[in-house]
Protein backbone atom coordinates (compact mmCIF):
# COMPACT_ATOMS: atom_id res chain seq x y z
CA UNK A 1 0.00 0.00 0.00
CA UNK A 2 1.62 3.53 -0.95
CA UNK A 3 1.88 6.18 1.22
CA UNK A 4 -0.50 8.99 0.22
CA UNK A 5 1.13 12.81 0.62
CA UNK A 6 -1.67 15.49 1.25
CA UNK A 7 -3.61 16.91 -1.33
CA UNK A 8 -1.75 15.01 -4.09
CA UNK A 9 -3.55 15.69 -7.28
CA UNK A 10 -4.93 12.97 -9.72
CA UNK A 11 -7.16 13.07 -13.04
CA UNK A 12 -9.68 10.48 -11.27
CA UNK A 13 -9.88 9.35 -7.90
CA UNK A 14 -11.80 6.10 -7.43
CA UNK A 15 -13.70 5.70 -4.04
CA UNK A 16 -14.16 1.94 -3.55
CA UNK A 17 -12.01 -1.26 -4.65
CA UNK A 18 -14.82 -3.49 -5.58
CA UNK A 19 -14.95 -5.24 -9.05
CA UNK A 20 -16.44 -1.74 -10.76
CA UNK A 21 -14.48 0.85 -9.24
CA UNK A 22 -11.14 -1.46 -10.22
CA UNK A 23 -12.44 -2.04 -14.03
CA UNK A 24 -12.82 2.11 -13.79
CA UNK A 25 -9.17 2.32 -12.69
CA UNK A 26 -7.81 0.05 -15.26
CA UNK A 27 -9.91 1.80 -18.23
CA UNK A 28 -8.58 5.55 -16.89
CA UNK A 29 -5.18 4.18 -16.41
CA UNK A 30 -5.03 2.70 -19.85
CA UNK A 31 -6.24 5.80 -21.53
CA UNK A 32 -2.99 7.49 -19.59
CA UNK A 33 -5.04 9.19 -16.30
CA UNK A 34 -3.53 9.41 -13.29
CA UNK A 35 -5.84 7.01 -11.08
CA UNK A 36 -6.03 6.61 -7.03
CA UNK A 37 -8.45 4.39 -6.44
CA UNK A 38 -9.21 4.33 -2.39
CA UNK A 39 -10.75 1.05 -0.65
CA UNK A 40 -11.51 1.34 3.23
CA UNK A 41 -10.80 -2.74 3.73
CA UNK A 42 -7.73 -4.53 3.85
CA UNK A 43 -8.23 -5.56 0.42
CA UNK A 44 -10.11 -4.88 -2.95
CA UNK A 45 -12.79 -7.10 -3.93
CA UNK A 46 -16.04 -5.98 -2.11
CA UNK A 47 -18.59 -8.50 -2.85
CA UNK A 48 -16.64 -10.46 -5.62
CA UNK A 49 -13.79 -11.88 -3.15
CA UNK A 50 -13.05 -15.26 -2.22
CA UNK A 51 -11.82 -16.34 1.11
CA UNK A 52 -10.91 -19.21 3.23
CA UNK A 53 -14.02 -19.12 5.60
CA UNK A 54 -13.60 -22.63 7.41
CA UNK A 55 -10.45 -22.43 9.74
CA UNK A 56 -7.69 -25.13 8.48
CA UNK A 57 -9.65 -26.43 5.19
CA UNK A 58 -7.83 -25.30 1.85
CA UNK A 59 -11.17 -24.33 0.36
CA UNK A 60 -11.51 -21.09 -1.29
CA UNK A 61 -14.96 -19.68 -1.50
CA UNK A 62 -17.06 -16.91 -3.83
CA UNK A 63 -18.01 -15.49 -0.31
CA UNK A 64 -20.94 -13.33 -1.35
CA UNK A 65 -21.23 -13.55 -5.55
CA UNK A 66 -20.63 -16.48 -6.82
CA UNK A 67 -21.97 -16.77 -10.97
CA UNK A 68 -20.88 -15.09 -13.87
CA UNK A 69 -23.29 -13.81 -16.64
CA UNK A 70 -23.54 -10.09 -17.22
CA UNK A 71 -19.80 -9.29 -17.23
CA UNK A 72 -19.14 -8.87 -21.33
CA UNK A 73 -16.63 -10.27 -22.66
CA UNK A 74 -15.50 -6.94 -24.52
CA UNK A 75 -14.17 -5.63 -20.49
CA UNK A 76 -12.26 -8.98 -20.59
CA UNK A 77 -10.74 -8.31 -24.15
CA UNK A 78 -10.16 -4.17 -23.60
CA UNK A 79 -8.32 -5.08 -20.07
CA UNK A 80 -6.56 -7.86 -21.58
CA UNK A 81 -7.98 -9.65 -18.72
CA UNK A 82 -6.76 -13.91 -17.95
CA UNK A 83 -9.92 -14.50 -16.66
CA UNK A 84 -11.87 -17.51 -17.83
CA UNK A 85 -15.13 -19.03 -16.77
CA UNK A 86 -16.77 -22.37 -17.27
CA UNK A 87 -20.12 -23.62 -18.30
CA UNK A 88 -22.95 -25.76 -16.44
CA UNK A 89 -24.02 -28.80 -18.74
CA UNK A 90 -27.45 -28.71 -16.21
CA UNK A 91 -29.19 -25.85 -15.75
CA UNK A 92 -31.14 -26.87 -12.79
CA UNK A 93 -32.63 -29.66 -11.12
CA UNK A 94 -36.25 -28.90 -9.26
CA UNK A 95 -36.98 -31.66 -6.89
CA UNK A 96 -41.05 -32.84 -6.44
CA UNK A 97 -43.35 -34.83 -4.92
CA UNK A 98 -45.81 -36.41 -7.91
CA UNK A 99 -48.69 -38.87 -6.69
CA UNK A 100 -46.41 -39.75 -3.17
CA UNK A 101 -43.29 -40.44 -5.04
CA UNK A 102 -40.14 -38.09 -5.61
CA UNK A 103 -39.55 -37.09 -8.64
CA UNK A 104 -37.76 -33.57 -10.28
CA UNK A 105 -37.41 -31.77 -13.30
CA UNK A 106 -33.91 -31.65 -14.66
CA UNK A 107 -33.03 -28.99 -16.95
CA UNK A 108 -30.16 -29.63 -18.96
CA UNK A 109 -27.67 -32.89 -20.25
CA UNK A 110 -29.32 -32.29 -24.36
CA UNK A 111 -32.67 -31.86 -25.39
CA UNK A 112 -34.02 -34.76 -25.80
CA UNK A 113 -33.02 -35.24 -21.90
CA UNK A 114 -34.74 -32.02 -20.80
CA UNK A 115 -37.76 -32.98 -22.87
CA UNK A 116 -38.31 -36.37 -21.51
CA UNK A 117 -38.03 -34.81 -18.11
CA UNK A 118 -40.50 -32.52 -18.47
CA UNK A 119 -43.26 -35.25 -19.98
CA UNK A 120 -42.22 -37.80 -16.89
CA UNK A 121 -43.30 -34.77 -14.43
CA UNK A 122 -46.16 -32.93 -16.45
CA UNK A 123 -47.37 -35.75 -18.56
CA UNK A 124 -47.41 -34.36 -22.09
CA UNK A 125 -45.00 -32.15 -24.26
CA UNK A 126 -46.85 -28.95 -23.55
CA UNK A 127 -45.13 -27.24 -20.73
CA UNK A 128 -41.83 -28.23 -22.81
CA UNK A 129 -42.87 -26.71 -25.93
CA UNK A 130 -44.02 -24.03 -23.69
CA UNK A 131 -40.44 -23.83 -22.28
CA UNK A 132 -39.04 -23.57 -25.69
CA UNK A 133 -40.93 -20.82 -27.18
CA UNK A 134 -40.61 -18.67 -24.17
CA UNK A 135 -36.83 -19.09 -24.21
CA UNK A 136 -36.13 -18.23 -27.37
CA UNK A 137 -37.94 -15.15 -26.79
CA UNK A 138 -36.06 -14.01 -23.96
CA UNK A 139 -33.01 -14.71 -25.69
CA UNK A 140 -34.32 -12.77 -28.76
CA UNK A 141 -34.25 -10.07 -26.41
CA UNK A 142 -31.06 -11.16 -24.91
CA UNK A 143 -29.08 -10.56 -28.36
CA UNK A 144 -30.35 -7.17 -29.01
CA UNK A 145 -30.14 -5.63 -25.73
CA UNK A 146 -27.29 -7.23 -23.68
CA UNK A 147 -24.67 -5.27 -26.39
CA UNK A 148 -26.43 -1.74 -25.30
CA UNK A 149 -24.90 -2.08 -21.93
CA UNK A 150 -21.70 -0.55 -22.85
CA UNK A 151 -22.88 1.77 -25.28
CA UNK A 152 -24.74 5.56 -24.36
CA UNK A 153 -28.22 4.84 -22.72
CA UNK A 154 -30.33 4.25 -25.46
CA UNK A 155 -34.29 5.89 -25.17
CA UNK A 156 -37.35 3.67 -23.94
CA UNK A 157 -38.28 4.11 -27.52
CA UNK A 158 -35.19 3.06 -29.38
CA UNK A 159 -34.44 0.05 -27.39
CA UNK A 160 -38.18 -1.12 -28.15
CA UNK A 161 -37.52 -0.65 -31.64
CA UNK A 162 -34.35 -2.17 -31.44
CA UNK A 163 -35.65 -4.77 -29.76
CA UNK A 164 -38.43 -4.88 -32.83
CA UNK A 165 -40.77 -7.55 -30.75
CA UNK A 166 -44.37 -5.99 -29.22
CA UNK A 167 -44.90 -9.19 -27.41
CA UNK A 168 -41.68 -9.46 -25.65
CA UNK A 169 -42.09 -5.63 -24.90
CA UNK A 170 -45.22 -6.27 -23.59
CA UNK A 171 -44.30 -9.47 -21.57
CA UNK A 172 -40.88 -7.61 -19.72
CA UNK A 173 -41.42 -4.05 -19.79
CA UNK A 174 -44.51 -3.29 -19.52
CA UNK A 175 -46.95 -5.26 -17.60
CA UNK A 176 -45.74 -7.77 -14.53
CA UNK A 177 -44.03 -10.74 -15.60
CA UNK A 178 -46.61 -12.82 -13.46
CA UNK A 179 -48.71 -12.62 -16.12
CA UNK A 180 -46.92 -13.90 -18.63
CA UNK A 181 -45.83 -16.94 -16.31
CA UNK A 182 -49.28 -17.67 -15.99
CA UNK A 183 -50.53 -17.41 -19.44
CA UNK A 184 -47.97 -19.66 -20.57
CA UNK A 185 -47.56 -22.50 -18.43
CA UNK A 186 -49.80 -24.71 -16.52
CA UNK A 187 -47.60 -26.64 -14.47
CA UNK A 188 -47.25 -25.24 -10.76
CA UNK A 189 -43.37 -25.96 -10.50
CA UNK A 190 -42.87 -25.01 -13.81
CA UNK A 191 -44.17 -21.95 -13.29
CA UNK A 192 -42.15 -21.34 -10.38
CA UNK A 193 -38.87 -22.46 -12.10
CA UNK A 194 -39.30 -19.17 -14.67
CA UNK A 195 -40.30 -16.99 -11.72
CA UNK A 196 -37.13 -17.73 -10.10
CA UNK A 197 -35.07 -15.45 -11.95
CA UNK A 198 -37.05 -12.27 -10.96
CA UNK A 199 -37.15 -12.63 -7.10
CA UNK A 200 -33.31 -13.00 -6.97
CA UNK A 201 -32.40 -10.38 -4.35
CA UNK A 202 -35.82 -8.77 -5.24
CA UNK A 203 -38.51 -8.34 -2.79
CA UNK A 204 -41.66 -8.78 -5.10
CA UNK A 205 -44.84 -10.67 -6.03
CA UNK A 206 -44.86 -11.86 -9.63
CA UNK A 207 -48.18 -9.23 -10.04
CA UNK A 208 -46.02 -6.08 -8.52
CA UNK A 209 -47.69 -3.02 -10.23
CA UNK A 210 -43.95 -1.37 -9.62
CA UNK A 211 -42.60 -3.99 -12.27
CA UNK A 212 -39.09 -4.50 -10.15
CA UNK A 213 -39.89 -8.19 -10.45
CA UNK A 214 -39.27 -7.42 -14.05
CA UNK A 215 -36.32 -5.48 -14.01
CA UNK A 216 -34.21 -8.33 -11.67
CA UNK A 217 -35.59 -11.16 -14.49
CA UNK A 218 -34.49 -8.76 -17.48
CA UNK A 219 -30.78 -9.00 -15.91
CA UNK A 220 -30.96 -12.75 -15.15
CA UNK A 221 -32.02 -13.24 -18.87
CA UNK A 222 -29.86 -11.47 -20.96
CA UNK A 223 -26.51 -12.02 -19.87
CA UNK A 224 -23.44 -12.29 -22.29
CA UNK A 225 -26.67 -12.16 -24.86
CA UNK A 226 -27.40 -15.77 -24.38
CA UNK A 227 -28.57 -15.86 -20.23
CA UNK A 228 -26.64 -18.17 -19.59
CA UNK A 229 -24.65 -18.21 -15.67
CA UNK A 230 -21.12 -19.27 -15.29
CA UNK A 231 -18.63 -20.58 -13.39
CA UNK A 232 -15.78 -18.12 -12.34
CA UNK A 233 -12.49 -20.46 -12.48
CA UNK A 234 -10.72 -19.81 -9.58
CA UNK A 235 -13.27 -17.91 -7.81
CA UNK A 236 -14.46 -14.73 -7.79
CA UNK A 237 -11.74 -13.07 -6.30
CA UNK A 238 -9.54 -14.33 -9.51
CA UNK A 239 -11.47 -11.41 -11.46
CA UNK A 240 -11.23 -9.13 -8.63
CA UNK A 241 -7.81 -9.95 -8.35
CA UNK A 242 -6.73 -10.05 -12.07
CA UNK A 243 -8.74 -6.42 -12.53
CA UNK A 244 -6.68 -5.14 -9.58
CA UNK A 245 -3.77 -6.18 -11.83
CA UNK A 246 -4.73 -4.90 -14.35
CA UNK A 247 -5.10 -1.43 -13.10
CA UNK A 248 -1.87 -1.53 -11.27
CA UNK A 249 0.28 -2.60 -14.22
CA UNK A 250 -1.53 0.26 -16.42
CA UNK A 251 -0.10 2.69 -13.71
CA UNK A 252 -3.47 3.48 -11.25
CA UNK A 253 -2.50 3.53 -7.39
CA UNK A 254 -4.68 1.25 -5.40
CA UNK A 255 -4.37 1.94 -1.72
CA UNK A 256 -6.23 -0.14 1.04
CA UNK A 257 -7.24 0.97 4.77
CA UNK A 258 -8.23 4.17 3.19
CA UNK A 259 -12.22 5.16 4.29
CA UNK A 260 -13.09 7.90 2.55
CA UNK A 261 -15.31 10.48 4.55
CA UNK A 262 -16.02 13.36 2.62
CA UNK A 263 -16.10 14.66 -1.25
CA UNK A 264 -16.50 18.07 -1.90
CA UNK A 265 -16.77 19.52 -5.45
CA UNK A 266 -17.63 22.90 -7.14
CA UNK A 267 -18.53 21.22 -10.84
CA UNK A 268 -14.81 21.34 -11.84
CA UNK A 269 -12.64 20.12 -9.40
CA UNK A 270 -12.97 18.43 -5.96
CA UNK A 271 -11.25 16.88 -2.64
CA UNK A 272 -11.63 13.53 -1.25
CA UNK A 273 -10.67 13.35 2.40
CA UNK A 274 -9.96 10.11 3.85
CA UNK A 275 -8.73 8.61 7.19
CA UNK A 276 -6.45 5.50 7.97
CA UNK A 277 -6.20 4.09 10.78
CA UNK A 278 -3.49 7.30 12.13
CA UNK A 279 -4.07 9.99 10.02
CA UNK A 280 -6.62 12.20 7.89
CA UNK A 281 -5.55 13.03 4.17
CA UNK A 282 -7.33 15.40 1.26
CA UNK A 283 -6.66 14.35 -2.52
CA UNK A 284 -7.66 16.71 -5.31
CA UNK A 285 -9.12 15.42 -8.33
CA UNK A 286 -10.66 16.30 -11.74
CA UNK A 287 -12.92 13.42 -11.52
CA UNK A 288 -14.89 11.44 -8.45
CA UNK A 289 -15.87 7.35 -9.13
CA UNK A 290 -17.82 6.97 -6.18
CA UNK A 291 -18.12 2.82 -6.15
CA UNK A 292 -20.59 2.43 -3.39
CA UNK A 293 -24.52 3.31 -3.04
CA UNK A 294 -26.39 6.20 -3.76
CA UNK A 295 -26.76 6.44 -0.14
CA UNK A 296 -23.32 6.14 0.42
CA UNK A 297 -22.44 8.90 -2.48
CA UNK A 298 -25.27 11.09 -0.77
CA UNK A 299 -23.12 10.66 2.79
CA UNK A 300 -20.05 12.04 1.40
CA UNK A 301 -21.53 14.61 -0.41
CA UNK A 302 -23.49 16.07 2.60
CA UNK A 303 -26.97 15.68 0.29
CA UNK A 304 -30.17 14.17 0.78
CA UNK A 305 -30.12 10.49 0.83
CA UNK A 306 -32.31 8.17 -1.68
CA UNK A 307 -35.32 5.94 -0.32
CA UNK A 308 -33.98 3.44 1.95
CA UNK A 309 -32.91 0.19 -0.08
CA UNK A 310 -34.06 -3.83 1.41
CA UNK A 311 -32.26 -6.36 0.80
CA UNK A 312 -34.69 -10.08 0.70
CA UNK A 313 -32.14 -12.52 0.97
CA UNK A 314 -30.46 -15.55 3.10
CA UNK A 315 -26.83 -16.57 1.93
CA UNK A 316 -25.16 -19.45 2.93
CA UNK A 317 -21.95 -21.28 2.40
CA UNK A 318 -21.19 -24.64 3.18
CA UNK A 319 -18.30 -27.47 2.87
CA UNK A 320 -19.60 -31.09 2.48
CA UNK A 321 -16.93 -34.14 2.87
CA UNK A 322 -19.85 -35.57 -0.16
CA UNK A 323 -22.80 -34.20 -1.77
CA UNK A 324 -25.71 -36.24 -0.04
CA UNK A 325 -27.84 -38.69 -2.02
CA UNK A 326 -31.38 -37.55 -3.42
CA UNK A 327 -34.84 -39.21 -2.87
CA UNK A 328 -35.54 -38.69 -6.64
CA UNK A 329 -33.48 -42.37 -7.53
CA UNK A 330 -33.43 -40.90 -11.32
CA UNK A 331 -30.80 -38.22 -11.27
CA UNK A 332 -27.22 -38.42 -10.05
CA UNK A 333 -26.37 -35.45 -7.61
CA UNK A 334 -23.35 -34.78 -8.88
CA UNK A 335 -25.90 -33.34 -11.89
CA UNK A 336 -28.68 -32.01 -9.79
CA UNK A 337 -25.96 -29.68 -7.74
CA UNK A 338 -24.19 -28.72 -10.64
CA UNK A 339 -27.52 -26.63 -11.61
CA UNK A 340 -29.26 -24.30 -9.83
CA UNK A 341 -31.18 -27.24 -7.52
CA UNK A 342 -34.45 -24.94 -6.60
CA UNK A 343 -35.84 -25.77 -3.33
CA UNK A 344 -39.57 -24.78 -2.42
CA UNK A 345 -39.94 -22.62 -5.52
CA UNK A 346 -43.24 -24.11 -6.57
CA UNK A 347 -45.08 -21.10 -7.88
CA UNK A 348 -47.56 -20.53 -5.25
CA UNK A 349 -44.45 -21.37 -2.93
CA UNK A 350 -43.01 -18.72 -4.16
CA UNK A 351 -46.33 -16.66 -3.33
CA UNK A 352 -47.46 -17.75 0.07
CA UNK A 353 -43.71 -17.13 1.09
CA UNK A 354 -43.87 -13.24 -0.39
CA UNK A 355 -47.51 -12.96 1.46
CA UNK A 356 -46.15 -13.97 4.37
CA UNK A 357 -42.84 -12.01 4.60
CA UNK A 358 -44.75 -8.72 3.62
CA UNK A 359 -46.89 -9.68 6.85
CA UNK A 360 -44.00 -9.46 9.10
CA UNK A 361 -43.50 -13.52 9.48
CA UNK A 362 -40.48 -15.67 8.39
CA UNK A 363 -41.97 -17.97 5.29
CA UNK A 364 -42.99 -21.26 6.49
CA UNK A 365 -41.02 -23.32 3.63
CA UNK A 366 -38.71 -20.54 2.76
CA UNK A 367 -37.36 -20.89 -0.60
CA UNK A 368 -34.42 -20.78 -2.02
CA UNK A 369 -31.81 -22.15 -5.00
CA UNK A 370 -27.96 -24.03 -4.42
CA UNK A 371 -25.22 -24.66 -6.88
CA UNK A 372 -21.80 -26.88 -5.91
CA UNK A 373 -19.08 -24.65 -7.77
CA UNK A 374 -16.69 -27.32 -7.04
CA UNK A 375 -18.52 -29.80 -9.64
CA UNK A 376 -17.48 -27.45 -12.65
CA UNK A 377 -14.09 -26.09 -11.17
CA UNK A 378 -12.49 -27.77 -8.31
CA UNK A 379 -9.62 -25.35 -8.36
CA UNK A 380 -11.17 -23.77 -5.45
CA UNK A 381 -10.22 -27.15 -3.39
CA UNK A 382 -7.70 -27.86 -2.19
CA UNK A 383 -6.06 -31.27 -3.96
CA UNK A 384 -6.42 -32.93 -0.14
CA UNK A 385 -9.94 -31.90 -0.54
CA UNK A 386 -10.59 -32.86 -4.07
CA UNK A 387 -8.68 -36.61 -3.60
CA UNK A 388 -11.17 -37.06 -0.56
CA UNK A 389 -14.43 -35.70 -2.19
CA UNK A 390 -15.28 -32.77 -1.02
CA UNK A 391 -17.33 -30.63 -2.53
CA UNK A 392 -19.13 -26.83 -1.98
CA UNK A 393 -22.66 -25.84 -1.71
CA UNK A 394 -23.49 -21.77 -2.12
CA UNK A 395 -27.26 -21.43 -1.23
CA UNK A 396 -29.25 -18.43 -1.65
CA UNK A 397 -32.39 -17.86 -0.09
CA UNK A 398 -35.32 -15.96 -1.40
CA UNK A 399 -38.32 -13.43 0.20
CA UNK A 400 -36.59 -13.03 3.18
CA UNK A 401 -36.51 -9.15 3.73
CA UNK A 402 -34.14 -7.04 6.08
CA UNK A 403 -37.56 -6.25 8.24
CA UNK A 404 -37.70 -9.80 9.17
CA UNK A 405 -34.31 -9.58 10.62
CA UNK A 406 -34.49 -6.31 12.70
CA UNK A 407 -35.65 -7.34 15.97
CA UNK A 408 -33.04 -9.91 16.36
CA UNK A 409 -30.81 -10.70 13.70
CA UNK A 410 -28.68 -13.57 15.19
CA UNK A 411 -32.12 -15.17 16.54
CA UNK A 412 -33.91 -14.94 13.01
CA UNK A 413 -30.43 -16.18 11.25
CA UNK A 414 -30.61 -19.28 13.29
CA UNK A 415 -34.17 -19.85 13.17
CA UNK A 416 -34.36 -19.10 9.02
CA UNK A 417 -31.21 -21.20 8.71
CA UNK A 418 -33.15 -24.02 10.22
CA UNK A 419 -36.35 -23.71 8.48
CA UNK A 420 -34.29 -23.48 4.84
CA UNK A 421 -32.18 -26.34 5.48
CA UNK A 422 -35.13 -28.70 6.57
CA UNK A 423 -36.90 -27.78 2.89
CA UNK A 424 -33.80 -29.09 1.54
CA UNK A 425 -33.40 -32.31 3.91
CA UNK A 426 -37.57 -33.20 2.86
CA UNK A 427 -35.96 -34.47 -0.41
CA UNK A 428 -32.58 -35.81 0.89
CA UNK A 429 -32.42 -39.50 1.22
CA UNK A 430 -29.86 -38.58 3.89
CA UNK A 431 -29.65 -35.22 6.63
CA UNK A 432 -27.52 -32.70 5.11
CA UNK A 433 -26.05 -32.31 8.41
CA UNK A 434 -24.41 -36.11 7.93
CA UNK A 435 -22.42 -34.58 5.07
CA UNK A 436 -21.06 -31.38 6.19
CA UNK A 437 -17.59 -31.36 6.71
CA UNK A 438 -16.03 -29.94 10.35
CA UNK A 439 -13.62 -27.40 10.62
CA UNK A 440 -10.34 -27.48 12.11
CA UNK A 441 -11.98 -26.79 15.44
CA UNK A 442 -15.13 -29.11 14.99
CA UNK A 443 -17.70 -26.92 14.13
CA UNK A 444 -19.67 -27.64 11.17
CA UNK A 445 -18.55 -25.69 7.89
CA UNK A 446 -21.84 -23.73 7.36
CA UNK A 447 -21.87 -19.97 7.70
CA UNK A 448 -24.76 -17.45 6.94
CA UNK A 449 -25.34 -14.00 5.99
CA UNK A 450 -28.64 -11.82 6.22
CA UNK A 451 -29.50 -8.55 4.77
CA UNK A 452 -28.14 -6.68 7.86
CA UNK A 453 -24.68 -9.00 8.03
CA UNK A 454 -24.37 -7.83 4.51
CA UNK A 455 -24.96 -4.16 5.66
CA UNK A 456 -22.52 -4.51 8.28
CA UNK A 457 -19.74 -6.29 6.55
CA UNK A 458 -19.81 -4.75 2.95
CA UNK A 459 -22.08 -1.23 3.54
CA UNK A 460 -24.59 -3.14 1.18
CA UNK A 461 -27.87 -0.48 2.09
CA UNK A 462 -30.18 -2.71 3.95
CA UNK A 463 -28.42 -5.53 2.57
CA UNK A 464 -29.33 -4.55 -0.95
CA UNK A 465 -27.22 -6.29 -3.34
CA UNK A 466 -27.90 -4.68 -6.15
CA UNK A 467 -27.68 -1.02 -3.58
CA UNK A 468 -31.33 -0.01 -4.65
CA UNK A 469 -34.39 -1.85 -7.19
CA UNK A 470 -32.96 -1.80 -10.40
CA UNK A 471 -33.74 0.14 -13.35
CA UNK A 472 -34.93 -0.78 -16.81
CA UNK A 473 -31.53 -0.28 -19.48
CA UNK A 474 -33.22 2.92 -20.77
CA UNK A 475 -32.69 6.36 -20.35
CA UNK A 476 -35.10 8.17 -17.46
CA UNK A 477 -35.50 11.63 -15.92
CA UNK A 478 -32.13 12.48 -14.73
CA UNK A 479 -30.26 9.34 -15.50
CA UNK A 480 -27.67 11.37 -18.28
CA UNK A 481 -26.20 9.75 -21.37
CA UNK A 482 -24.19 7.06 -19.39
CA UNK A 483 -26.31 6.33 -16.58
CA UNK A 484 -24.06 7.12 -14.05
CA UNK A 485 -23.53 10.92 -14.25
CA UNK A 486 -24.61 12.58 -10.64
CA UNK A 487 -26.10 16.31 -9.90
CA UNK A 488 -22.27 17.48 -10.09
CA UNK A 489 -20.62 17.37 -13.30
CA UNK A 490 -17.33 15.43 -12.10
CA UNK A 491 -18.70 13.38 -9.73
CA UNK A 492 -19.59 9.72 -11.27
CA UNK A 493 -21.79 6.80 -9.63
CA UNK A 494 -20.19 3.35 -11.04
CA UNK A 495 -21.65 0.76 -8.64
CA UNK A 496 -24.29 -1.63 -8.98
CA UNK A 497 -26.73 1.63 -7.88
CA UNK A 498 -25.86 3.25 -11.31
CA UNK A 499 -28.55 2.53 -14.02
CA UNK A 500 -27.54 -0.47 -15.79
CA UNK A 501 -25.84 -1.68 -12.38
CA UNK A 502 -26.40 -4.64 -10.12
CA UNK A 503 -24.48 -8.18 -10.89
CA UNK A 504 -21.01 -8.57 -11.12
CA UNK A 505 -20.83 -6.90 -14.77
CA UNK A 506 -18.00 -4.23 -14.64
CA UNK A 507 -20.42 -2.31 -16.67
CA UNK A 508 -21.25 0.64 -14.58
CA UNK A 509 -17.43 0.73 -13.86
CA UNK A 510 -16.69 1.26 -17.60
CA UNK A 511 -19.21 3.27 -18.52
CA UNK A 512 -17.96 6.06 -15.85
CA UNK A 513 -14.81 5.54 -17.66
CA UNK A 514 -16.35 6.00 -20.99
CA UNK A 515 -17.75 9.27 -19.36
CA UNK A 516 -15.02 10.56 -18.28
CA UNK A 517 -13.12 10.09 -21.37
CA UNK A 518 -15.76 11.08 -23.55
CA UNK A 519 -16.01 14.51 -21.61
CA UNK A 520 -11.53 15.24 -21.56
Amino acid sequence: MPALKGHEEFDAVIVGGGHNGLVAAAYLARAGKSVLLLERLGNTGGAAVSSRPFAGLDARLSRYSYLVSLLPRKIVRDLGLDFRVRGRTVSSYTPAERDGRPTGLLVGGGERRTREAFARLTGSDREYRAWRRFYAMTGRVAKQVFPTLTEPLPTRDELSRRIDDAEAWRVLFEEPIGVAVEETFADDLVRGVVLTDALIGTFADAHDPSLRQNRCFLYHVIGGGTGDWDVPVGGMGALTDVLAGAARAAGAVIATGHDVVRVESDGHAAEVTYRTEDAEGVVAARHVLVNASPQELANLTGEEPPAPAEGAQLKVNMLLKRLPRLRDPSVDPREAFSGTFHIAEGYEQLATAHAQAASGELPAAPPSEIYCHSLTDPTILGPDLVQQGYQTLTLFGLHTPTRLFAHDNDAVREELLKSTLAQLDAHLAEPLADCLATDADGRPCIEAKTPLDLERDLRLPGGNIFHRDLAFPYAQEGTGRWGVETRHANILLCGAGAVRGGGVSGVPGHNAAMAVLEGQ
